[in-house]
């Protein structure tokens, strides 16, 4: 069913003119690195955080004495590499996540001389086994990193009862996972020692690249900001504006380069102002999804796990083909239609690094690795419109109807 529109990729960031008058209003301003507009997008995103989407608080009056504190870095893998950084992990500890994850999640780990400790998958949620932490856990055991697959909560609740129970840390990879809720409580708001998020082009709001780290622990907090800017103890926005000669600093640290520029920070405000007018849109393209694809050999994703109380947030929205339909094939056949697709993500306990490096057997990831046969992640982004959708719904029809 060859069609004359352009190719509809498989995601798209939603810019608009705010972005491209905020972005010019900073590149007059004279001060385009680290400044005022990456403070401010730090304290709105830190109140985004804080006020639950203005929800019930009822169940959350525990946070309500804790004032979270965020730092923007230029990426989420900068966020986690910090974040576990701060959270004490070092070299020879062990570090708990999934096997189905980007490899910045395991790769973070390891440039602090540590080691990732793979845990299978939950057939339903495509999260974390939770079930397979404990039985992981060792002496070197250190800190516990779930990722929020697709932008479906993981069960932070169980997760950081177990993690305490072993004087380990958490660091949420919540990478997929704003405005992500779970039982009325933001992705965000869980008693994790640091969330970090990403805010690269193909996520709910963007910067470009850029990502955020959120924690409660100001010790935490504060050892990010230094290490983010060389292990320096003061930004060079204060050097350079202060009233006062404030030239003198000092190294406290061998840090990193991972800041945002006020340009990425000026985008993040207004995507930021936009994240439930985004989340609104994308749920609308799931829940039709799911009406207009439920009779197909097709395994629709989890959408939540209490309707009532839960948010997923619609970064991806990744059906499992069944029957013994040929993955590349559909592939191929949206492809040649014009309609981008793709595979989130590759287990890695199946690329070669992690395969080889740890030894690991697909045997040990049995849910991973019968996911990954049969995944694929379609189109949802908040400028398709409904004719695009009406289009790739009926791509994916024709492609069972021709028995491909």
């Amino acid at each position: 069913m060859k069609d004359t529109r352009d190719f509809l990729p498989f995601a798209l960031p939603d810019i608009q003119d705010e972005e491209i008058n905020a972005v010019v209003e900073v590149l007059k301003s004279g001060w385009i690195t680290t400044g005022i507009k990456t403070k401010e997008f730090e304290t709105l995103f830190a109140e985004f955080i804080e006020n639950n989407d203005n929800r019930d608080l009822s169940a959350n009056n525990y946070i309500k004495n804790h004032k979270i504190e965020a730092i923007a870095v230029n990426s989420a893998t900068s966020g986690l590499h910090l974040a576990l950084e701060a959270c004490g992990v070092g070299r020879d500890d062990e570090v708990i996540t999934t096997t189905l994850t980007f490899t910045a999640t395991a790769e973070t780990i390891c440039y602090l001389g540590a080691h990732p400790i793979f845990v299978d998958i939950d057939k339903e949620t495509l999260n974390m086994d939770i079930n397979q932490i404990e039985q992981k856990i060792t002496p070197k055991t250190k800190a516990i990193v779930p990722v929020h697959m697709a932008g479906l909560p993981c069960d932070m609740e169980q997760i950081i009862k177990i993690a305490r129970k072993y004087n380990l840390k958490v660091i949420e990879d919540a990478a997929h996972a704003l405005p992500s809720m779970l039982n009325n409580t933001l992705i965000g708001n869980h008693d994790s020692d640091a969330i970090v998020y990403s805010f690269y082009a193909t996520k709910t709001i963007t910067t470009g690249e850029g990502g955020m780290i959120v924690t409660r622990n100001k010790e935490i907090a504060n050892r990010c900001r230094i290490m983010r800017l060389h292990g320096i103890n003061k930004d060079a926005f204060d050097r350079y504006t202060s009233n006062k000669p404030s030239w003198y600093y000092e190294v406290v640290a061998p840090g990193f380069k991972y800041n945002l520029t006020d340009m990425a920070s000026a985008i993040g405000i207004c995507q930021l102002k936009k994240a439930y007018a985004f989340y609104n849109r994308r749920l609308e393209i799931a829940q039709r999804y799911f009406e207009e694809l439920k009779n197909l050999p097709i395994l629709l994703p989890k959408d939540v796990v209490n309707p009532n109380a839960d948010i997923h947030s619609w970064h991806l929205f990744i059906i499992q083909l069944q029957t013994h339909t040929n993955r590349d094939e559909f592939i191929k056949y949206m492809s040649d239609n014009k309609i981008g697709t793709s595979v989130h993500f590759i287990p890695l306990h199946m690329q070669p690094y992690w395969k080889n490096r740890y030894h690991l057997k697909n045997e040990d990831y049995k849910t991973a690795t019968a996911y990954y046969q049969q995944a694929v992640s379609i189109p949802i982004y908040t400028k398709m419109t409904n004719d695009d959708q009406s289009y790739i719904i009926n791509t994916i029809k024709s492609f069972y109807t021709l028995g491909l």
